[in-house]
């Protein structure tokens, strides 16, 4: 099992830093970032003329993600339920709401603007929000497996769902991963990306090695409908992880990581070729073309959550934008709900 600290923190820690590390070449070809940082691509945080090195919106809809997750157990203690996991899906749309009004938008549909994340001032700031994100929340319908409120397969649903694979168990991660994607989400690509990913981080957390719980993963994915351009593209990632193909080349068979399975696919490939070094494999998430914000966020939590925080370079962990917020999140989702005003503050039921 671990179900400890250090594994939770890496697990939100690590996507921040991924996100972070990404997001100045999200848009730049692999020449043009070689071009701007040398030979071997980007290798550090870029503070900018800034402290801090920033997230962007795959790091804040995390957050929220879990906030509904913990708003969801606040509810379900308070009527001496179980985890409430049929509700989920609905908590976290309400959380997505939430972040939306973060963004400058508000539907109408929250009764009240309460809990603690959307009265940090810090995160009402655009940080490149996804367009599907946007018009599927703005919407004010909450999109469904069985009714899906589009054909998208962005990554925006499987880059935030990482915290449900620390909240829930292995036997209902893959699903309530997938139905917090398909709230914006309506492509089978674009949602069980998310669920395969939330499965991978509770087998983790649940004390698989990291290729036994891959492997774990790509077969749940495999019993859904809809999940051979998901399922085939895992197995190209996993095969490759274990040639002489160089990183690069590797990567560029696995798409750019804009759409949900290559997000997924390049991840997994990183933490599998590299998955005793933090570092090394982050470097090759975001040195590429393509989404690579997103790529470096969804390693991050791979290998944070499989290697722990230390295993994170200390001076990522102390430049990250949210450290401490992040850190206090994956605390809350490794002890649950607290029976105190504090918590019942921060986190209200629905």
């Amino acid at each position: 099992m671990k179900k400890e600290q250090k594994y939770f923190r890496g697990c939100l820690v690590g996507g921040a830093v991924g996100d972070a590390l990404g997001w100045p070449v999200e848009f730049l070809k692999y020449q043009e970032i070689v071009k701007k940082y040398g030979s071997e691509g980007i290798k550090d945080l870029d503070l900018g003329n800034k402290k801090l090195a920033e997230i962007t919106d795959d790091t804040q809809m995390t957050m929220f993600t879990a906030e509904g997750l913990l708003r969801a157990a606040t509810s379900c203690s308070e009527k001496e339920e179980k985890k409430g996991e049929d509700k989920l899906p609905s908590v976290i749309f309400h959380a997505y709401q939430r972040w939306l009004v973060t963004q400058g938008y508000n539907t109408g549909i929250l009764k009240e603007l309460d809990g603690w994340l959307i009265n940090v001032s810090k995160l009402h700031e655009q940080r490149a929000p996804g367009n599907t994100c946007l018009s599927a929340l703005k919407s004010g319908k909450m999109g469904t497996i069985e009714q899906p409120i589009n054909n998208s397969k962005g990554c925006g649903g499987v880059m935030r769902v990482a915290p449900v694979g620390l909240f829930c168990s292995r036997e209902s991660a893959f699903q309530i991963g997938c139905e917090s994607a398909a709230i914006t989400h309506g492509h089978p690509s674009g949602y069980l990306s998310a669920g395969a990913l939330a499965y991978l981080i509770a087998c983790i957390i649940e004390g698989m090695e990291i290729e036994e719980a891959v492997t774990a993963s790509l077969e749940e994915l495999k019993k859904h409908n809809g999940h051979e351009e998901c399922s085939s593209l895992l197995e190209k990632a996993i095969a490759l992880s274990r040639d002489n193909t160089e990183p690069l080349t590797a990567l560029s068979q696995l798409g750019e990581g804009w759409v949900g399975e290559e997000t997924l696919a390049i991840a997994v490939y990183c933490s599998l070729k590299e998955k005793n070094d933090f570092k090394k494999a982050l470097l090759i998430s975001v040195n590429h073309d393509g989404d690579s914000d997103s790529t470096g966020a969804v390693t991050g939590n791979i290998l944070g959550a499989y290697l722990g925080i230390d295993a994170i370079p200390a001076p990522w962990v102390q430049k990250v934008e949210f450290a401490e917020l992040l850190i206090e999140l994956a605390d809350d989702l490794l002890t649950g709900y607290q029976d105190t005003e504090e918590w019942k503050s921060k986190y209200p039921g629905w």
